[in-house]
């Protein structure tokens, strides 16, 4: 399936490009004025092939995920609070579901390797809420949940690879086959999410092992930890790279060995976005890792994705250079979930609207400069 999709995937119409950068100059304002914005407007019409795109329906897809190399103590808090932030996001608490209604896009929580049996939930003495509580969000058009469980959370990749080769291979194809159904439901933009505690833990792994940087330079403090377990962190993606020795030329190799199922998710859905030419935010540090996976797959990837914003996380920026990616925003986030890609959303929407609504010279009967 992986094959096939990136078979699919072509470089995006210049045509298109230089057709909206010909409105964009007619637009009545200095060219080039209003900045990123009609760099956005710009790479929806070539994307789409559209001179004037819709996005009237958005979706963000926040993949969820528990990590075995929890248990090693980088993280400030326990794996159980996956699960329970699951159950948040079904009851629209989570900081995504705020911001998400905010931008008029709907949810869609994805669990494809919590360790956790959410058929059961609600027999469950220590989740947050029971499950038949959280079916009134699932009902809600902005709120949707789908098991698409490949693993019950990876293993602990200090001890060994954190999955299987065939395991990563189908976290990736969960991702492209959210990619075609919801652009056969008529979905215009896609952004991707992520939960799962420690997962700063393999995107920084990742991070070291493609970009080439030092662990220490692409590794933060992640949910806060402090001084000595920051220094463990480190010390314990050191190892884990050392004793699974990832293949750099092989990104599927290294999603299996020092990865998560949610970052294969992630990559998955961004080359599944591609090659439907369907254009998809990347959050933060955990969705820029599953980027620069799908990046390192197929390179043409790049030109249907938007960084949504720089993390706070110090090794977002060595990998969104290596893609080749600059961010929308740049406000100290460092939540996942697909904050930031919310909000990105709405820059990229501005973008559009400026294109699509703002009056040409010709039409505000207003001069345009001299020489022209």
């Amino acid at each position: 399936m992986i094959q096939e999709t990136i078979e699919k995937i072509v470089p995006i119409n210049l045509e298109f490009a230089v057709k909206a950068q010909r409105r964009l100059d007619n637009l009545t304002k200095p060219p080039g004025s209003l900045g990123r914005l009609e760099e956005f407007a710009k790479r929806l019409v070539a994307i789409t092939e559209n001179v004037m795109p819709v996005l009237d329906k958005k979706v963000i897809f926040t993949f969820a995920g528990d990590h075995g190399v929890a248990d090693e103590g980088v993280s400030a808090f326990p794996k159980e609070v996956t699960r329970q932030m699951v159950f948040n996001f079904l009851q629209g608490g989570a900081g995504i579901n705020v911001l998400a209604r905010h931008a008029g896009a709907e949810v869609v929580v994805v669990d494809i390797g919590v360790d956790f049996d959410f058929t059961k939930a609600g027999d469950s003495p220590d989740s947050t809420a029971s499950l038949r509580f959280a079916r009134k969000s699932w009902d809600s058009p902005l709120t949707a949940f789908i098991s698409k469980k490949v693993v019950m959370g990876t293993k602990n990749m200090r001890q060994g690879p954190a999955m299987a080769r065939d395991e990563a291979i189908r976290c990736i194809e969960v991702g492209i086959e959210l990619a075609n159904e919801y652009t056969k439901k008529g979905y215009k933009i896609f952004a991707t999410g992520d939960m799962g505690i420690a997962n700063t833990t393999p995107s920084s792994a990742i991070a070291a092992v493609l970009t080439g940087k030092p662990v220490s330079e692409v590794t933060g403090k992640g949910t806060g930890i402090d001084e000595n377990s920051f220094k463990n962190k480190i010390k314990v993606i050191e190892d884990s790279i050392a004793i699974n020795r990832p293949d750099s030329k092989d990104p599927i190799d290294v999603l299996s060995k020092i990865g998560g199922a949610e970052i294969g998710g992630i990559a998955g859905l961004i080359i599944g976005a591609a090659s439907n030419r369907i254009p998809v935010i990347a959050d933060g540090f955990i969705s820029t890792a599953g980027a620069l996976i799908a990046y390192c797959i197929e390179p043409k990837t790049k030109d249907y994705m938007f960084a949504a914003h720089n993390s706070a996380e110090i090794g977002h920026k060595a990998m969104l250079e290596k893609i080749g990616l600059r961010p929308i925003l740049d406000l100290d986030l460092r939540l996942g979930e697909g904050t930031g890609a919310a909000l990105a959303i709405l820059m990229i929407e501005a973008g559009l609207k400026i294109y699509k609504e703002m009056a040409t010279f010709g039409e505000a009967g207003v001069s345009k400069k001299n020489n022209q």
